[in-house]
């Protein structure tokens, strides 16, 4: 192509307002237009182009926002305002953000949002495996054979888990780190051993821990994080 063009989907990430897939979405819904005819998905976007958003021009991109959350039980991770659990009027940010993948609404701690909707396309693309870390309380005392099983894989969804390393803390804690995200994944795996799941704390996301914040604070990621963050994701 000799004219300079970005994808809709990214064109309309880029300004901060939602994830790619967010916007693949709305596309599809017949919200978008550019230059007044309704878009498709696929379509591209050229300089001088006027794109909108319910017969709205975006905005320009505001300055970037991550931040992290030790989120309580009982939010919702979700950027639905219908719901009054949802995560973002619990954290009340000026800015439009969005989480970064789930944290389910009996669980707590770490969860990351932003308005960049680039890197949450980056940090849940699942080929790149990057660590999550939880620690996790069940109902009855650990076994050698239940780090076995949970360390080797476990049949849920139709698939079997991918191999994790589980670590135990206490007779009924343990900690695991998964480099997958299937839904409700720790519960399924201890449920399919027997175990019921009585407390669950997501505590790191790859090198981002979520350290002494406390349930329910927030706080921006610090430059070092930022960069690492980067970095790792341009492996």
């Amino acid at each position: 192509m000799s004219e300079k063009s970005i994808s809709l989907n990214k064109y309309i990430s880029s300004t901060g307002i939602c994830s790619r897939r967010e916007a693949d979405k709305w596309i599809e819904a017949g919200r978008v237009k550019i230059n007044g005819q309704i878009a498709r998905k696929g379509n591209r976007v050229f300089e001088n182009d006027k794109v909108t958003i319910d017969n709205k021009p975006l905005r320009t991109k505001p300055k970037p926002v991550y931040i992290a959350l030790n989120k309580p039980p009982g939010i919702t991770c979700t950027t639905d305002l219908r719901d009054k659990d949802n995560i973002i009027d619990f954290i009340g940010h000026p800015q439009r953000i969005f989480p970064i993948g789930r944290l389910d609404k009996a669980s707590s701690g770490l969860i990351l949002l932003t308005n960049d909707g680039d890197i949450v396309n980056q940090i849940l693309r699942e080929e790149n495996e990057h660590e999550k870390a939880y620690v996790v309380k069940v109902s009855r005392a650990i076994t050698q054979r239940f780090i076995k099983k949970m360390t080797s894989g476990i049949p849920i969804l139709g698939t079997v888990t991918k191999p994790c390393e589980v670590r135990k803390i206490s007779d009924t804690v343990f900690e695991i780190i998964l480099t997958q995200g299937l839904n409700r994944q720790i519960r399924r795996m201890c449920e399919f051993l027997d175990y019921k799941v009585l407390t669950l704390k997501r505590v790191r996301i790859m090198h981002i821990k979520l350290g002494k914040l406390k349930v329910g604070k927030w706080r921006e990621l610090t430059k070092e994080e930022l960069t690492n963050l980067k970095v790792q994701l341009e492996e």
